[in-house]
């Protein structure tokens, strides 16, 4: 069996019974790996760092150090609400390190989106070390690694900030508890932990974030009208029910601009352009068809309260032949 293939011993997970066998297995062989030593774990608050952190604090309770690192490309009110769920209604072990001008200083004029994929992979990793440097003991680093990361990573589709961007001179042994399951695996077993149900079922978040939503080279004033006009997606989503029936969905804006009309006189700005898809193990993706009255609202909303923005456009390409993320 190759080492990118799913254990034989592996059974897909479908049932509350199957996930807490699971458990029990990974909570055995954690704590077979890790000893009496200390784990840190890059909790970005998404589906899979949490559910690898209830899978370890189970393990190895405070053993593990969350460590949330805001790169500067958390969607809006992203750290703020990995803080209060973390750190003061979970009671985790949560160091919060703000990295924005690090991460965006060294993506500055880089438009390859692999480069920006393996800097901010690596820019992880470091902030990490210098984390580990104050603590003792450490010698672990967890992630949230699952199989389509893997499976994209190895076949060149793309590569992940949590395989294809680590650095060969890695100091930790990595714990990766649910690198062999798919997305809807990872949340059956998050809710057999017992997390809330809204964290479990949360739209997935990539590991750079904004930074490939940011399409070419990121700028700081593209990055915030980004942000605010994704803030507005989603909060429309929320409003007219298909927050809970959309798998994914979020703003891209890439880096061109067109000519419009603001106010009577000629207005250039960025595109907003929505994504909305529906999958199960994210190697497969449809598209979820929105009620054009909805569309209309969304539009005038980014179009009216974000400054950059002069048009709003809608992807309608399936996985495959486009990817989820446009970069």
């Amino acid at each position: 069996m190759s080492e990118f293939e799913r254990p034989e011993t592996l059974k897909p997970i479908e049932t509350p019974a199957q996930a807490n066998a699971f458990i029990e297995e990974k909570i055995n062989e954690i704590r077979a790996q890790v000893g009496d030593k200390k784990v840190l774990l890059a909790l970005s608050g998404g589906v899979d760092s949490s559910v690898v952190a209830a899978l370890l604090i189970k393990a190895v309770g405070k053993q593990l150090i969350c460590v949330h690192v805001n790169h500067g490309l958390m969607r809006k009110g992203e750290s703020e609400q990995v803080i209060e769920i973390f750190g003061k209604e979970l009671d985790a072990n949560l160091v919060y390190v703000d990295a924005t001008d690090g991460f965006l200083g060294k993506l500055e004029g880089v438009a390859d989106p692999e480069e920006k994929r393996h800097i901010i992979g690596a820019e992880f990793i470091r902030v990490f070390e210098e984390e580990a440097r104050k603590q003792e003991g450490i010698e672990f680093l967890a992630q949230g690694t699952i199989y389509p990361d893997i499976l994209e990573s190895k076949s060149g589709v793309k590569s992940h900030h949590n395989d294809g961007g680590l650095p060969p001179d890695l100091q930790f042994t990595l714990c990766e508890p649910v690198k062999f399951l798919y997305k809807n695996e990872v949340r059956m077993v998050g809710e057999a932990l017992g997390l809330p149900h809204a964290m479990v079922y949360r739209q997935p978040f990539p590991g750079p974030g904004l930074g490939v939503r940011c399409l070419g080279a990121i700028t700081r004033d593209r990055l915030h009208a980004l942000r605010e006009a994704d803030a507005i997606l989603r909060e429309e989503f929320d409003n007219c029910g298909l927050a809970g029936k959309v798998w994914q969905y979020f703003i891209s804006v890439p880096d061109l601009k067109s000519v419009g009309v603001r106010d009577g006189k000629r207005y250039e700005g960025w595109p907003a352009i929505i994504r909305a898809v529906n999958s199960v193990d994210a190697m497969t993706a449809t598209i979820e068809e929105i009620p054009y009255a909805v569309l209309h609202h969304i539009t005038y909303r980014i179009t009216h309260e974000v400054e950059g923005i002069n048009r709003v456009a809608l992807d309608l390409t399936p996985k495959p032949i486009g990817t989820i993320e446009w970069e």
